[in-house]
Parts: C-alpha cells; structure tokens; sequence
C-alpha cells in the first residue's frame, strides 16, 4: 500500500526529530516545578532537580508540554499523597520525546514522540514512566494537544467503559461537564453511540457541552439535574452517571438513575460524605462504584492504555474527538495554571509548555 503524501511528510518530520534527538546528551539537571509545603497555588516553585534514570521497563521523557490536572491540586493542597516509588513533583500527563531507555523495554525508541499517563514527576523537563503507559501522538496532533489526552482519557476510559459498561443507546449523565474529564467524556460517549448529558455552571458552558455532542446541559445554578434528566428519559433516568462533585449529589444522582443504573464516582468536590437511602438502591437494583487512577497497578493502567490505542486513538487521528483547549503556560508560571485551574472560569484542559 503507498502512504498519502500527508503521512509521508510527518514519517518523515519524525525521523528527522528522532535523529536529533539522538545526537543530543542529557543534563545531568533540569528545570522542575516543586511543591515547597502544602498550601496554594503560591508553594509552587521553580528549582532545579537531578535527572532521573530510567529503571527496568521504564523510558525518559524530554518534555516539551505537561498537563494541568485536579489531582495536581489536590497534591499540592497536602491531600493526595504520590504513590510509594513515584516522583514528588506534580504532574501526572504529558508529551515529549524519548530520551533514554530503561532495561528490557522493548515498545519505544530514543527520539520516539509520545504522549503519556505518569505516576509523578511532569512539572519538569525530564521525567519517567512505565513503557506500557505512552502512547504515540495521534496523527497531526501538536505537543500541547497531545499533553492533555492521557489523565484524562486513560480517567474516562476506565471509568465509563470498562467500570461503568457504557453501551451504545444508553443515557449517560456527566457532571462538570466543560471540565477536562467532563469535555472528553461528552465526546467519548456520543461517540460510541449514547445519548449525552451533562450540567454546567453557566448558559454558556452549557452551550458548549451541547456543541460537543451532549443533547442536554443542565445549568445547576438554576435547575434541578434529576428533574431535567427524568423528564428528557420520559421518566426513567439515565443508565449510568459519572461524578466528581459528591457531597450532596451522590442521593441525588440515585435518584437520577433508571432501573440497574450505574453511578460511578472519581472525585469528591463537594465532600465524601452524604446521608443516602439504600432502599433506593436495593428497589432499583442499583451499581454504585469508584476508582482512582494513579495507585493502580503498572498491569492496569498498560491494560487501559491497550484500549485507548484500539477505540479512542483511531478517533482522534481523524479529528472526529480532540482534547477542548484553555490555555497554556510556561512552566515558571505554574502557580498561575494553578489559579486558572481552580477558578470557574477555565473550560477543557490547561497545559505547561516546557519546548
């Protein structure tokens, strides 16, 4: 088969920059964002860190962009401890190019371009990560889009796929829904066939949740999701329903669900806690679940990756999904990423550029 002239020049432009990058020696050092003590977005500082090596089944990462995520907060907030043997630095996505290989990896080659799930470490210029949890950057994709796809796709993923079973024809609810999380799963979802909603804080963002494919926004400041969801399902709920708010949304979300509805919960906004009627749940033969991404095992998260590659990448090669932008910074400027981040005003995804 001959390749279009399109996927030539790119073959090309990355032998190119995989030729380069091979010429090029790593620092002993590199600029790294650290968190100084717990607390707002002010304990965030540039320093300067040694270079990790890459260990066994591991690959060294130049970065050129990383994304800014809600476990970054809640890490540097003192609440989210890394896992034992992960970086300290905050950071758990990114993009760049492989620098360095680990023993016994065998996917990835020295100047390969990739994007890629991290357990810590990607407010820096260099950084590690298991072999099996990069994936190479969809076709025509920038290094900033492409650092915005794994916490985020690899968080969907999991969760509303392979943990909450979406099917096609389903209805599906998601909360938050201009978030990064919210923006993929609305694209996700209407993807594969379901039926998308979603609530927002505003009318406008609302707006956009139905321009990425949801046939319903909810603007929570001024309606009520159960009784808008029940009266778009005819009465019957939605089958499954993603949330990150809790607190006072987890009874609310039971009432929301159909008959053997699923709710699936991956943060907790609004607090862990909540008075709930497990009658509820018993009456409507109820599936209520959770996970966190980053302490599961190096095997669950490559198994993730696997299906990524298989039913989201070919998506975003085409242009039919795409990460929603909001805005970049440079890395000297995290503590302002920070700030846009826990403002209400950033919708998609918001990433440091480290090129």
């Amino acid at each position: 088969q001959s390749m279009c002239p399109a996927r030539i020049c790119r073959a090309m432009l990355l032998e190119i920059r995989r030729k380069g990058k091979e010429n090029m020696s790593i620092p002993k050092t590199m600029r790294a964002i650290e968190i100084t003590r717990p607390g707002g977005p002010e304990v965030l500082v540039l320093t300067q860190r040694a270079v990790p090596v890459p260990g066994v089944g591991q690959i060294l990462i130049r970065m050129e962009a990383a994304g800014v995520n809600r476990p970054d907060a809640l890490q540097r907030a003192g609440a989210y401890a890394p896992p034992p043997g992960a970086s300290d630095l905050p950071g758990l996505e990114g993009a760049g190019t492989v620098a360095a290989i680990g023993p016994g990896v065998t996917r990835w080659r020295v100047g390969d371009a990739v994007c890629a799930l991290l357990p810590g470490g990607g407010y820096a210029e260099f950084t590690v990560t298991h072999q099996d949890h990069a994936l190479r950057i969809p076709i025509g994709m920038g290094m900033c889009e492409a650092a915005a796809l794994c916490e985020t796709y690899f968080t969907v993923w999991t969760n509303v796929f392979m943990r909450g079973a979406l099917k096609g024809g389903e209805t599906f609810l998601v909360h938050g829904g201009t978030s990064g999380i919210g923006t993929t799963a609305i694209q996700l979802a209407k993807a594969f066939g379901a039926r998308v909603f979603a609530t927002a804080g505003s009318d406008e963002k609302c707006a956009i949740c139905r321009d990425l494919g949801a046939e319903l926004a909810v603007n929570y400041h001024s309606e009520n999701f159960v009784d808008a969801v029940k009266k778009a399902t005819g009465g019957a709920g939605v089958d499954l329903i993603l949330d990150m708010v809790g607190g006072d949304y987890i009874p609310r979300n039971i009432s929301a669900l159909s008959l053997e509805g699923r709710l699936v919960m991956i943060a907790f906004l609004g607090g862990p806690k909540a008075e709930l009627n497990f009658a509820q749940v018993m009456m409507k033969r109820l599936t209520v679940t959770g996970s966190t991404l980053r302490p599961q095992s190096d095997q669950a998260k490559a198994a993730i990756a696997q299906g990524l590659l298989k039913h989201a990448w070919p998506l975003l090669d085409t242009g039919a999904i795409a990460p929603v932008m909001d805005s970049t910074f440079p890395l000297d400027q995290a503590a302002e990423a920070h700030r846009r981040l826990e403002s209400a005003g950033h919708i998609g995804k918001i990433v440091l550029e480290l090129g």
